[in-house]
């Protein structure tokens, strides 16, 4: 039985970018979609709302733009380092992510992640069609993935740790017994137990014990 989980937000934390601005890059609506995105991850406007908004940018590009935004993606320095320090410790790694599985699974599995949720994006006849399928990860969702993952891998929340930047990571760190705001914006900052402000994903395991 694992020791611990670890829940990482993608955009931003995980990842270096975010990917919803890489797909606008394609659509020709990435000033728009940053502005909005901005706005969100502030806490000015509803997560699930912006999103959609900002996804129905998005609608008529075909489904090799995926591809493009994972050669773009970049993964945040630290990342490998901190996954295999939680694995080597006995413990677990999720990634919750307000972005999309097309572009995230790839990273999730390079990283050997044990967990990830992201949106679905529908797509009909290889076009995207500007829509988010089912339910949007917001705020929410994250916070229930953190339960459900601790209740399936036999973790208490008491050893639980929450990682993100953004407005829409505020809940899941309130469930979790450790919230660690990475380069986060002011509210986050605020509302966490231990900020980080180098970008470096490896300064979670001194958080933890692990190093240093």
């Amino acid at each position: 039985m694992p020791r611990f989980l670890v829940v990482l937000d993608a955009d931003s934390t995980l990842l270096e970018d975010e990917v919803i601005e890489l797909l606008a890059e394609s659509a020709g609506t990435r000033p728009q979609v940053e502005a909005i995105t901005e706005r969100a991850m502030r806490g000015e406007i509803d997560f699930a709302e912006s999103l959609r908004e900002r996804v129905s940018t998005l609608a008529g590009l075909q489904t090799d733009v995926f591809t493009r935004a994972q050669q773009a993606v970049r993964v945040t320095r630290g990342a490998d380092d901190l996954v295999r320090g939680v694995h080597a410790a006995g413990g677990t790694v999720g990634v919750v992510s307000g972005g999309f599985h097309e572009v995230l699974d790839p990273f999730a599995a390079q990283l050997e992640l044990d967990h990830c949720q992201a949106n679905r994006l529908e797509v009909v006849d290889g076009v995207l069609t500007g829509r988010v399928l089912g339910d949007v990860v917001d705020a929410r969702a994250k916070a229930a993935a953190l339960r459900a993952w601790a209740d399936a891998d036999g973790v208490p929340l008491a050893r639980t740790v929450a990682v993100g930047d953004g407005a829409n990571d505020v809940e899941m760190m309130r469930v979790a017994a450790l919230s660690v705001a990475f380069d986060a914006k002011p509210r986050v900052r605020e509302s966490a137990d231990v900020a980080i402000v180098d970008r470096d994903l490896s300064a979670v395991l001194a958080t933890l014990g692990l190093r240093g």
